[in-house]
C-alpha cells in the first residue's frame, strides 16, 4: 500500500478532517520520501507556502466567531433528553425504562417542584412510568435540599424509613432502586454513598440527564453517581411535564445557580454559578402551558431577577447593570445581553390572561424599568418578595449581602410608591455568627416598619463550604436562636394581621385552585399578593354571559369582597365569575 493510502486509511479510522491533519499528513510524507523526486515532496519552502495558503483559503470561508455564538444560541433540533447511544458498557436496552415504575418526592424549594418535573421529563422519554403508590415503585428518587440542617435530617430519616421497605421487597420482583437527586446530592456525595449503601444513585442538580444512564449502571449492582457542575446546563430544551393534572399554575425555570455567594448560603457550592435561558425557550414553555389551560406561571432563579440572556444579538449591546441605588455585587457586574425587565415584559404579552410571579429576587436587582413594568402590566402580580435577612447593616455586611438597612428602607418606600398598593414578603436568618441582642432588636424593628405581608423565617444553620464556615464562628448558642426565632415569628404575625385588615371591605380577584383542605363546603384560591382566600362554594353569576349562575372551578377568575384577615389568610364571599382583563374595573 501506497504510504499516502495509509495516512489516509488513519486518518478515516481516526475521524480526523482534512484541515486537521494536512501538515502532519504532508510533514510525515517528506520525511519517509525524502529520496523521492522534488515534483512528488516540493522542497519545505513551497511546501510551507503552500500548506500556509491552503490554510488560509480554508480559514477564510469556513466559520467565524458568529457563526460559533449562532450555533450555541440556537435551539436544539433534537431534545438531548431523547435517548442517545449508550456508552460502550451499556446496551441500548439497558438505557431504557422498560416501563419500570418511577416514585418522586421533592423536598425543599420551588426549584425542586420544577427539577422534578425535568428529571421525569427525561425519564419518561427513556420508557419508565411514573407512579404515586411508594409500594408498587420499582425506582425511588428523592429531590433534596440542602439550604438547612433540619432538610438534610429529614431526607436522612426518609432513607432509615426507605431501607426497610428495600430489604422486605420479595425476590419476584425486580430489586428496588433508591437515588438521591439535587442539593443534598451535590453536597454530601461521599457521605451518603458511605454511610447509606442502600442508595444505588446519586445526581447533581445539573446532572438529569444523565439519570437512565446511573440507574442502567445501577441495574449491575453498582452505586452510580454524577456530581459535575455545569458552567452551562439550563435544561432549555427539556420541557417539564407537570406533576399535577388539575394544576391552575406551574413553574418556569429561566436561570440556575447563583454568583452572589453570600456568606452563609450553600446555593453557588450545590448549584454552581448563573447561568440564563435563552429568551425564545422560556416563552416556547410559556406558550406551551398556556395552550393547556394554565393560568398562572411564576418565574423561577436563585437569583431571578438578575437574568442575563447573552446570546448573539447582544454581544455588540453593551449596557452597564443597573442596581436598586445604594446597593453592590459581590461580582463583577455583567455587561450587555438583555436582561430581567425584556423577559418580563415579553413573558406578560404571551397572554393577557395568565398571571405572572416571579421568585426569588435580590433587592439589589430591582431597577426602575421592572417596577415600572410591574406597575404597568394587569397580568404581572403586584406582589414582590424582598429578602431583608437581617434588620441590622453590621450583620448585613458580615452576610455579605451588599446594602446597608437605610438602603434597604429607602428601596421598600421607591418600590410601594411605584407599585401603589403592592404586597411584599421577606425572608429573615435569626442568630447570624456574631449576632448581637441589638442587631436582633434591629431586625424586630424592621419587621414592623416595613410591615410585610408575607414572611418566611429561620434559624441560622451553619453550612459547610460557605464563607460563614471558613471565617466565622457559629457563636449564637441554640437555645438563643430559638428564642429570637420565635420573637420574629410573633412580630411578624402581628404586622402581618395589621397589612391584611387593610384589604377588608375591598374586592379581589383570586384565581381558584380548588376545595380548601379544612372545609368540604368553601373554596381556596390566591390574590394578586399570593395571600391564600377562603370563599364559599356558592352560586355566582358570570360577567361575560349576563344571566347565567356558575360555581367557580379551578382556574377560574372570580371576584372576592374581603370580610376577614390574618396573617397568612384572608376569607370573604363570592361575587361573580371574570376574567383578568375586565377584573381591572372592579378592584
Amino acid at each position: 500500500m501506497h504510504p499516502l493510502q495509509c495516512v489516509l486509511q488513519v486518518q478515516r479510522s481516526l475521524g480526523w478532517g482534512p484541515l486537521a491533519s494536512v501538515s502532519w499528513l504532508t510533514l510525515r510524507m517528506c520525511r519517509a520520501h525524502s529520496s523521492l523526486s522534488s515534483t512528488m515532496c516540493p522542497s519545505p519552502e513551497r511546501q510551507e507556502d503552500g500548506a500556509r495558503k491552503d490554510f488560509s483559503s480554508r480559514l477564510a470561508a469556513g466559520p467565524t466567531f458568529q457563526h460559533f455564538l449562532k450555533s450555541a444560541s440556537a435551539p436544539q433540533e433534537k431534545l438531548s433528553s431523547e435517548v442517545e447511544d449508550p456508552p460502550p458498557y451499556l446496551t441500548m436496552d439497558e438505557l431504557l425504562g422498560r416501563q419500570r415504575k418511577v416514585y418522586l418526592e421533592t423536598y425543599g424549594c420551588q426549584m425542586n417542584v420544577n427539577d422534578t418535573e425535568i428529571a421525569w421529563s427525561i425519564l419518561q422519554k427513556s420508557g419508565y412510568l411514573r407512579t404515586s403508590n411508594l409500594q408498587e415503585a420499582d425506582v425511588i428518587l428523592l429531590v433534596t435540599c440542602s439550604v438547612r440542617e433540619k432538610a438534610e435530617q429529614t431526607i436522612w430519616n426518609r432513607l432509615h424509613q426507605l431501607k426497610a421497605l428495600k430489604t422486605r421487597r420479595p425476590r419476584s420482583r425486580v430489586p428496588l432502586r433508591i437515588g438521591i437527586l439535587g442539593c443534598m446530592a451535590e453536597r454530601l456525595k461521599e457521605e451518603i454513598l458511605n454511610r447509606e449503601k442502600m442508595v444505588d444513585i446519586l445526581a447533581g442538580p445539573d446532572a438529569y440527564r444523565d439519570l437512565p444512564r446511573l440507574l442502567a449502571v445501577a441495574e449491575s449492582g453498582q452505586q452510580a453517581a454524577n456530581v459535575l457542575l455545569s458552567l452551562d446546563e439550563t435544561y432549555a430544551d427539556v420541557m417539564p411535564v407537570q406533576t399535577s393534572a388539575s394544576a391552575t399554575s406551574a413553574f418556569v425555570s429561566i436561570m440556575r445557580g447563583c454568583d452572589n455567594m453570600c456568606s452563609y448560603c450553600i446555593v453557588p457550592f450545590t448549584r454552581g454559578r448563573e447561568r440564563s435561558r435563552p429568551i425564545a425557550s422560556i416563552l416556547e414553555e410559556v406558550k406551551k402551558l398556556s395552550e393547556q389551560g394554565l393560568k398562572e406561571v411564576t418565574l423561577l432563579g436563585q437569583n431571578v431577577n438578575s437574568f442575563w440572556d447573552n446570546s448573539e444579538v447582544q454581544f455588540n449591546n453593551a449596557v452597564p447593570t443597573n442596581l436598586s441605588r445604594g446597593f453592590t455585587t459581590n461580582y463583577k457586574t455583567k455587561q450587555g445581553g438583555l436582561r430581567f425587565a425584556h423577559l418580563l415584559d415579553q413573558v406578560s404579552r404571551v397572554d393577557p390572561e395568565m398571571r405572572i410571579r416571579f421568585t426569588s429576587p435580590h433587592p439589589k436587582d430591582f431597577p426602575d424599568e421592572v417596577l415600572q413594568l410591574i406597575h404597568e402590566r394587569d397580568n404581572i402580580c403586584k406582589q414582590i418578595h424582598l429578602p431583608a435577612q437581617s434588620g441590622s447593616s453590621r450583620v448585613l455586611e458580615a452576610m455579605r449581602r451588599g446594602y446597608s438597612r437605610e438602603a434597604y428602607v429607602e428601596l421598600v418606600h421607591h418600590i410601594r410608591e411605584s407599585i401603589p398598593g403592592v404586597s411584599l414578603s421577606s425572608d429573615f436568618i435569626a442568630g447570624f455568627c456574631g449576632e448581637t441582642e441589638e442587631d436582633h432588636v434591629q431586625t424586630v424593628s424592621l419587621l414592623r416598619e416595613v410591615q410585610y405581608n408575607m414572611g418566611f423565617l429561620f434559624a441560622y444553620s451553619m453550612r459547610q463550604k460557605t464563607r460563614a464556615y471558613h471565617r466565622l464562628k457559629d457563636d449564637v448558642p441554640e437555645e438563643v436562636k430559638l428564642r429570637r426565632l420565635e420573637e420574629l415569628i410573633t412580630i411578624f404575625r402581628e404586622e402581618a394581621t395589621k397589612a391584611n385588615q387593610t384589604s377588608v371591605g375591598c374586592t379581589q380577584l383570586v384565581l381558584v385552585e380548588g376545595l380548601s383542605k379544612r372545609s368540604a363546603t368553601d373554596l381556596c384560591g390566591r390574590n394578586d399578593g399570593n395571600l391564600k382566600v377562603i370563599f364559599p362554594d356558592a352560586e355566582m353569576e358570570d360577567v361575560n354571559n349576563p344571566g347565567l349562575r356558575v360555581r367557580a372551578q379551578p382556574g377560574d377568575y372570580v371576584l372576592v369582597k374581603i370580610t376577614s384577615a390574618s396573617s397568612q389568610t384572608l376569607r370573604g364571599h363570592v361575587l361573580c365569575r371574570t376574567t383578568l382583563r375586565d377584573s381591572s374595573a372592579y378592584c
